[in-house]
């Protein structure tokens, strides 16, 4: 994992020490986000991150939830872990634990969150209207992610947002028996896209 993270901050250099790159609008494909920099683009780094992200959240919630629970086994994932004996977070939980953590760190250089048009969660919400857009991108548009430029604070951002799939049973089943969930609520199955992973990348 340091090895790993040494490896993406070096990459990060590259992208955030070069002069500058033309503005984007929302899509599949942007010319900005094929412009090379510093030997990478921001959308490859985008995507390498996001790979990574998304193979750890996979093997928590297929090979550590979804196990556990076809064990029957004691400890079991719940929303209120932490004010519960013999329980873990949820895949969702842990993912926006590690990107508290990355928000956190200065050093990153980046940051990422999950955000989806059904929240069961505040948190996931959209926070602008930009992200409003991508969402209904990715779900109108299967397979396809989502890339474009956001202004926040006086500061560009090279933003990625990428489906968010139902990767294992724990996903979906936990959705679909949320007593937080609406009648009007999805009925979510394997590999449905349940809202999006973004990630945002400071520009120049």
């Amino acid at each position: 994992m340091n090895f790993t993270r040494t490896v993406l901050a070096e990459i990060l250099i590259g992208i955030v020490c070069v002069p500058t790159i033309g503005s984007m609008t929302g899509c599949n494909q942007s010319e900005a986000s094929s412009t090379p920099i510093g030997g990478i683009t921001p959308q490859q780094f985008a995507d390498g991150v996001h790979a990574v992200m998304m193979a750890d959240r996979t093997v928590y919630a297929t090979h550590v939830v979804t196990n556990l629970k076809k064990q029957d086994a004691p400890v079991t994932a719940d929303e209120y872990w932490q004010d519960t004996e013999h329980t873990i977070p949820l895949p969702a939980q842990m993912f926006r634990m590690g990107a508290e953590l990355v928000d956190e760190n200065p050093q990153a250089g980046f940051t990422y969150s999950l955000r989806s048009e059904w929240p069961l969660n505040e948190q996931h919400t959209a926070k602008s209207e930009f992200e409003e857009k991508a969402l209904k991108y990715i779900a109108a548009n299967p397979g396809e992610n989502f890339y474009g430029e956001e202004a926040l604070g006086g500061k560009n951002y090279f933003v990625a947002v990428y489906p968010d799939r139902a990767v294992a049973e724990a996903c979906w089943t936990c959705h679909n028996d949320h007593p937080n969930r609406g009648e009007s609520y999805p009925e979510f199955g394997k590999d449905d896209v349940m809202g999006g992973v973004l990630v945002r990348i400071p520009m120049p």
